[in-house]
């Protein structure tokens, strides 16, 4: 077994994912992890990096595939007896002018974006050794869709008592609503993307109180943050910052140096700490 440190980045073949790689290769002294659901398209992220004289190593990883997940977790416990960094980056995005119905929309991107993040940390999670860092990559578009929900809905979304059950429940029944033509009779905003956020915002601060509770002395810390609006395939061409300045927040986070004791369960954006 691997003494050395181990950072993952997940949906990291391109856009802000592929610039965390670059950033942490240059900053992390340990191993980091390239992964992505096509392995040619990692493997051709990874040759990218290389020709830049950076060493990144690749493992196939599709978040929306428990085993896929599951796979990743067993050769990290065999290889390294853990993890030291996980970047949750895979996400996607429909765009504007997409014809696709919005209830298929809302259930294809909460399936990515909250769903199958969850599930990766569920699995990976328990693996995070002392002083380990998660990066949850949200975006500033849950604060708007939060803005967008009815008080209700707001009151339980930034409730410090809110388990991961009732989080699940609230993001199925926003797939449900859709369905039904009720969404917005029943207090969500008109945005699939913005909420699955809101559901990865929350989960953070969700997961940060248990850590709390579950290993108290650990030195862990885990945050949600938003990268900013960036050039990627997902945000346009018009997005004023580059994936490598996208990729300061998350990294920032990613690398809080051992024994820092906050940020913790925070929504960050320009490395500063937002309020929920």
């Amino acid at each position: 077994m691997s003494s050395t440190t181990v950072a993952v980045v997940t949906g990291a073949n391109k856009g802000i994912g592929l610039a965390i790689v670059r950033s942490l290769c240059k900053q992390f002294s340990g191993d980091v992890y390239l992964t992505a659901r096509d392995a040619d398209r990692g493997k051709s992220a990874v040759a990218q990096l290389q020709a830049e004289g950076l060493k990144p190593l690749f493992h196939q990883l599709d978040i929306n595939d428990l085993q896929s997940i599951r796979s990743l977790r067993d050769f990290l416990k065999e290889k390294y007896g853990g993890l030291n960094v996980l970047v949750n980056n895979a996400g996607i995005a429909f765009k504007v002018a997409d014809t696709t119905p919005f209830a298929t929309q809302a259930e294809v991107t909460l399936r990515t974006n909250f769903f199958a993040l969850k599930d990766v940390c569920t699995e990976l999670l328990p693996l995070l050794k002392p002083n380990g860092r998660v990066v949850n990559v949200s975006s500033i578009a849950s604060v708007r869709a939060l803005a967008g929900c009815s008080q209700v809905l707001q009151q339980k979304f930034r409730s410090d008592t809110i388990t991961e059950e009732e989080l699940v429940k609230l993001m199925e029944k926003f797939v449900e609503d859709t369905k039904k033509g009720v969404h917005e009779k029943e207090g969500w905003p008109n945005s699939a993307y913005g909420v699955s956020k809101i559901g990865v915002t929350v989960l953070s601060r969700i997961q940060a109180q248990l850590l709390n509770q579950t290993r108290k002395g650990d030195g862990i810390l885990l945050n949600a943050c938003c990268p900013g609006w960036v050039r990627t395939d997902m945000a346009g061409p018009s997005a004023p910052k580059t994936p490598d300045e996208g990729a300061e927040t998350p990294v920032y986070l990613a690398l809080l140096p051992p024994g820092a004791d906050r940020p913790h369960g925070q929504f960050v954006n320009e490395k500063k700490v937002q309020p929920w």
